[in-house]
């Protein structure tokens, strides 16, 4: 299967100001400190749900553990993301001269 390349965007973003950008920022740290407990919970509720429904007691734990690896999987993600995004912002988009 080839590779195709993106069609490029004709009307680019423009820089942002500082302070939107910090607020970006701020939103991606607070997101990533969230979604990990919160997926946890789900997949714990999920568990104690089928737990109830199905008369076992080991399916909520398989619910914690399998909450908890999509989260941690979703919070490595968006801080590689971040962290890609924030060294493209300092970089200020400079290529390196060779």
């Amino acid at each position: 299967m080839p590779f195709h390349r993106p069609i490029p965007d004709a009307n680019p973003r423009g820089k942002r100001s500082g302070i939107v950008d910090a607020i970006v920022q701020a939103e991606k740290l607070i997101q990533i400190a969230l979604v990990l407990p919160c997926a946890a919970f789900i997949g714990w509720l999920g568990g104690a749900w089928l737990d109830s429904r199905l008369h076992q007691s080991w399916i909520g734990l398989v619910g914690i553990v399998f909450g908890g690896a999509s989260g941690l999987i979703y919070v490595i993600r968006l801080a590689l993301t971040t962290d890609k995004d924030s060294n493209r912002n300092n970089d200020g988009g400079a290529g390196t001269a060779s």
